[in-house]
């Protein structure tokens, strides 16, 4: 099945209980309470999960962890219960935050979270991450288990952030073999990206047979990038979601990094054309932001920059070739017994009591569903102008 069309739901909001569904109770209860102004009282708990330099504290940071967590665990909720083929969130795909703390601009891992949910009714979930840092959080916290394998590719060497994600960080234990990190040079651009992408995605896909995909967008592997080093145009990196698309199954389709912001609204929004199987004008339409865009004020400006490619075709053919041998190792594709399925950790139905002094909700206003050419309903309706209608 195809996503031909887009619905946009206002996300829940993940509670303190589905965040320590992986974060240790401590960690997420300090997320809670620390503030900007009573960051002082709370000097030893910086220290200890990590939180300051990379990972400052800012005004409203908890109601940010559980808007961009609740929407990538709402996302998960509907694809185990059919409501979509495809389900995005562009907030969400904050990799590197781990169990006890916080890591490289992210605080909540909503992907891990996401996970143990799509787990409930998949036999075996595949992660993949086109961020250019390593998916350590994610990878960490599947490293023992085969019901999820996690594939990232990502720079690696000279001390790049987060210093993991090593050709031989395999698995261990049940998870042994279900680690895949294809590290790469600086100055990696489309043909060279796509030539390691794709067979290394084909080989993953044969050997371990996923039920569903969890794809993690981070547009900082494109050129240009602020913090990025990688040569990708905004068509190269919406080239991997649509090879990992045309599989044609289930996914929850993340965001991530990203430092160069005219150029990630660019990337993010050509890939959700992409899934929408959409053609899009090259010239973005009058908006607020267009001035961000200038000069060209194009979907696909030229971002590749003068950095010599060091990805060596040797270097490339050695990679896909180790992974596909240990991907051989996987006797068959993992299964689970059967067992009962344990309830969602949300209802996609309002349960909660209903205003008697409010005539429409706010969420009853985000589930009315319009045609296009409806009435404007409101105080500039045409029609009411027209037609003479008093106030009364």
């Amino acid at each position: 099945m195809w996503a031909t069309s887009i619905m946009v739901y206002r996300p829940y909001r993940a509670t303190y209980h589905d965040m320590c569904r992986f974060h240790s109770e401590d960690y997420i209860d300090f997320l809670k309470r620390v503030t900007p102004l009573n960051v002082q009282t709370f000097t030893k708990s910086l220290t200890h999960f990590n939180v300051g330099e990379d990972c400052p504290v800012f005004d409203g940071m908890f109601d940010f962890c559980s808007m961009y967590t609740g929407a990538s665990l709402e996302g998960a909720v509907k694809l185990n219960n059919k409501h979509c083929d495809i389900a995005i969130n562009w907030s969400g795909g904050l990799h590197h935050a781990k169990k006890f703390e916080a890591s490289g601009f992210c605080y909540v891992n909503d992907i891990v979270i996401a996970i143990l949910e799509l787990l409930k009714y998949h036999q075996r979930v595949l992660y993949i991450d086109i961020d250019i840092h390593h998916g350590d959080g994610v990878q960490e916290a599947f490293y023992l288990t085969d019901r999820v394998m996690t594939v990232s590719f990502h720079k690696h060497g000279n001390l790049f952030f987060p210093g993991t994600g090593d050709m031989y960080e395999i698995g261990a234990d049940s998870g042994r073999y279900y680690s895949v990190n294809v590290p790469l040079k600086e100055g990696i651009d489309d043909s060279t990206y796509m030539s390691v992408f794709k067979p290394v995605i084909q080989s993953v896909m044969e050997f371990y047979q996923p039920t569903c995909v969890v794809l993690q967008c981070g547009a900082d592997s494109l050129g240009s990038d602020r913090l990025g080093c990688f040569n990708l145009s905004v068509k190269g990196h919406g080239e991997c979601v649509q090879v990992v698309k045309e599989y044609g199954l289930p996914m929850l389709v993340l965001g991530g990094g990203g430092y160069t912001k005219r150029n990630v609204a660019r990337c993010w929004t050509f890939e959700t054309s992409v899934l929408l199987n959409e053609q899009i004008s090259n010239e973005i339409p009058y908006n607020e932001y267009l001035e961000y865009f200038a000069p060209d004020f194009s979907l696909h400006p030229d971002i590749s920059t003068k950095q010599e490619n060091l990805n060596t075709k040797q270097y490339l053919d050695y990679i896909r070739q180790t992974t596909h041998e240990n991907l051989k190792n996987l006797i068959a594709a993992p299964s689970v017994q059967m067992h009962d399925v344990a309830p969602d950790l949300l209802s996609l139905e309002n349960t909660e009591e209903p205003d008697p002094d409010v005539r429409m909700s706010e969420e009853d206003m985000d589930k009315r569903v319009e045609p296009a050419n409806e009435f404007y309903d409101g105080e500039k309706d045409n029609d009411k102008e027209n037609e003479g209608f008093l106030d009364v």
